[in-house]
């Protein structure tokens, strides 16, 4: 996990730390990880006094746009003390009557009944035995006409990747090894199969599939450049 010290080098002010949305071409990267927010919050059909939970919830950007734009009531649970004393001090200071809470807490110990779920991010860094659990559980805290919105990073079929012209290389292989050792430890990607394999016998119905993947590309190209610009601070 990235300190909230050197996210600021390269993230954006929100610090949101996956794939920004540019709904423009004209968009800065704030602006477009705010439009990548409020397109996974569309997509939820919020209505106010609605209690929404956020699995994996960062810094607290996606809980402040909930609050300040569907006037919902916000839980945000995440494993990571540093976000969660950083999150807790801007949740209390948004001006609402609507209920905040910031949790250390994993999704597996979390049994409170809630109308919509949002998780940004944070599906790829779970280990793969745990995805039919992560899907349970989240089917059992939503009421029936509940929704989640899921946004995370996917991968291919090692046999689809020949047909799609995709080669790897061994300097392939050992990034891949570095990232599941070193960035996100006993995490795994997804293929788009899975979500359907393990969210529909949880008792969910995949209503829509959008990929970001250009936008994810673009998204890094700017992290980077940042990046290289704050390197002595770095």
């Amino acid at each position: 996990m990235v300190g909230s010290r050197n996210s600021a080098k390269f993230l954006d002010p929100t610090q949101t730390y996956s794939c920004a949305y540019f709904e423009r071409d004209d968009m800065t990267l704030e602006e477009a990880q705010l439009a990548k927010i409020d397109l996974a919050l569309g997509k939820l059909k919020l209505e106010p006094g609605m209690t929404l939970l956020d699995i994996g919830c960062g810094w607290g950007a996606t809980m402040r746009r909930a609050i300040e734009k569907y006037d919902v009531n916000v839980i945000g649970i995440t494993l990571s003390r540093n976000q969660f004393a950083y999150s807790k001090a801007k949740m209390a200071a948004i001006p609402t009557e609507r209920s905040v809470e910031v949790r250390l807490q994993g999704w597996e110990e979390f049994e409170d009944k809630v109308d919509r779920i949002v998780s940004i991010g944070a599906f790829e860094a779970f280990k793969a035995d745990r995805w039919p659990a992560f899907f349970e559980r989240a089917h059992h805290i939503l009421p029936d006409d509940g929704r989640m919105l899921l946004h995370t990073i996917l991968t291919y079929q090692w046999q689809q990747m020949p047909a799609l012209g995709i080669k790897l290389t061994m300097n392939d292989v050992k990034f891949a090894r570095f990232i599941g050792t070193e960035i996100f430890p006993g995490g795994q990607l997804p293929t788009q199969e899975d979500i359907f394999k393990f969210a529909e016998p949880a008792g969910f119905s995949v209503e829509k599939v959008q990929l970001l993947r250009e936008h994810y590309e673009r998204t890094l190209n700017i992290w980077a450049e940042n990046l290289e610009a704050n390197k002595e601070a770095a």
